[in-house]
């Protein structure tokens, strides 16, 4: 009992340390929008901030109520998350792990917008001139979190038609 609700809390926890420290490593090292090349032509360490959502979604909005609405919004997706990770954790231990990752990225996100009124980002890939929005480790642990999801959900369907495909 306590190594499978150790083992989820610690994803979440390492999840949401390393997408901080990060962070703090980035904004004391670099100055706002500052930029360090680290492989030419594809990939970049960029200091930027985003007040918005996913790339820059609502980040021109100007207010209080769009820093109340991301906080709003991050506290419904965790709890939600919650409660699908009761649902999956016995089905299947990807599902499971999908979701720590997903909530460790949203909390890692709800830090900074609670401590900071934006999110932290730095990650700057592009090809050509062609920039992919920056984003953090947050970012790309609630992507990573999705696709697994996706893939679990896809594999555990395919698992149950070939179950169900047996029985008759």
């Amino acid at each position: 009992m306590f190594r499978s609700r150790i083992v989820p809390f610690a994803t979440i926890v390492l999840v949401v340390v390393v997408d901080q420290l990060t962070k703090v490593w980035v904004t004391t090292r670099f100055s706002l929008y500052e930029s360090q090349e680290i492989i030419p032509d594809f990939f970049n360490l960029t200091y930027i901030i985003n007040r918005g959502a996913a790339f820059g979604f609502l980040n021109g909005a100007h207010g209080q109520w769009r820093h109340i609405f991301f906080i709003a919004v991050a506290i419904a997706a965790l709890f939600f998350l919650v409660i699908a990770f009761k649902q999956v954790k016995e089905a299947s231990k990807l599902l499971g792990l999908s979701i720590c990752l997903i909530a460790g990225g949203a909390v890692g996100n709800l830090v900074d917008r609670v401590r900071l009124g934006h999110v932290v980002d730095f990650l700057d890939f592009y090809v050509k001139g062609h920039h992919w929005p920056a984003f953090n480790v947050a970012d790309s642990a609630i992507t990573v979190g999705v696709t697994l999801f996706v893939a679990g959900q896809l594999f555990c369907a395919d698992r149950n038609r070939e179950e169900e495909k047996g029985e008759n």
